[in-house]
């Protein structure tokens, strides 16, 4: 039913959503652990520090954040490196991803390695991006 389902919703629509996640039941032991994880206020102010650095890096520009970004800021400050180059070429021929669906992986990268304050995006903050886009995966 899930795939059936999946399969209604367009590929151009998929394209626009940045983020497709699969959230899994929760487990009764998750649910009654009382570790406490992350303060919402230490990941609220992390968040804030990565909107800060994007305002800055945009200033004078018509963008105020990564997901607003033109191709023409997506070359400029998305650059990878040779390995993350070849990681995203194999992840975008094995999956045919869109032209759009490549842009928004690089947009996300770009945010997760502002999350972690890293100038440049790893292979780490790329593999992580492309986690995101389980709905991609489904096409294959």
């Amino acid at each position: 039913m899930i795939q059936r389902y999946h399969s209604r919703i367009s590929g151009p629509l998929l394209d626009r959503i940045d983020l497709h996640i699969e959230v899994p039941a929760v487990k009764y032991r998750e649910l009654v652990d009382r570790t406490d994880g992350e303060s919402s206020s230490a990941i609220a102010a992390r968040v804030q520090a990565c909107r800060n650095l994007q305002l800055e890096r945009f200033k004078g520009a018509k963008v105020h954040c990564n997901a607003h970004m033109t191709p023409r800021h997506i070359r400029k400050h998305c650059e990878l490196d040779a390995a993350g180059n070849r990681m995203l070429e194999l992840v975008t021929d094995r999956l045919g991803l869109s032209a759009r669906s490549y842009n928004r992986i690089l947009k996300v990268s770009r945010t997760i390695a502002d999350l972690e304050n890293s100038e440049n995006i790893s292979e780490q903050h790329l593999a992580e991006a492309i986690q995101y886009r389980s709905l991609d995966r489904k096409k294959s």
